[in-house]
């Protein structure tokens, strides 16, 4: 597993290990990350096993991280979490783009709870930020003030 699925599968762990009835399956949970760097920490490593003709050998094992939204699959393959994922690649943590991403999953009525994340991880900076979002009632309250104010805490 490369960096990013490593720090997303684990704060995954820390923030579900109280869930009821963890591991069925649950069609009714969303995955939605966001982060900067895309792939890039496995995307470099990959391109080393192929940046010489004279010694070529391309690594199917990182090729598999090369597509960031694989952290997302690994999260959803451990808890068996069948609902919509997406993992969106934007320059810097928004906020609004968060709120708005989830309260639009939402309108699909067959999600009721959204795991949402910044993850974060290239050279410079290892982040992840994750929440758990339920919507039961459809009265849910969440907004880019309280998301900001839990972000920059």
């Amino acid at each position: 597993m490369d960096g990013l699925s490593k720090l997303g599968f684990l704060a995954s762990e820390l923030i579900l290990s109280e869930t009821k009835n963890r591991f069925e399956p649950r069609e009714d949970v969303a995955i939605i990350c966001f982060n900067r760097s895309s792939s890039i920490d496995i995307d470099t490593q990959y391109q080393a096993t192929i940046q010489s003709p004279d010694n070529f050998f391309p690594s199917p094992s990182l090729f598999v991280y090369t597509l960031p939204n694989i952290v997302n699959g690994e999260i959803a393959i451990r808890n068996k979490f069948f609902g919509e994922t997406f993992l969106y690649i934007c320059r810097f943590f928004d906020a609004r783009q968060v709120v708005d991403t989830v309260k639009n999953i939402f309108l699909d009525k067959t999600i009721t709870t959204v795991l949402t994340a910044w993850i974060e991880y290239n050279d410079e900076k290892k982040e992840v930020f994750m929440m758990w979002i339920e919507n039961k009632n459809g009265d849910m309250d969440f907004t880019e003030e309280q998301l900001n104010k839990l972000y920059k805490s």
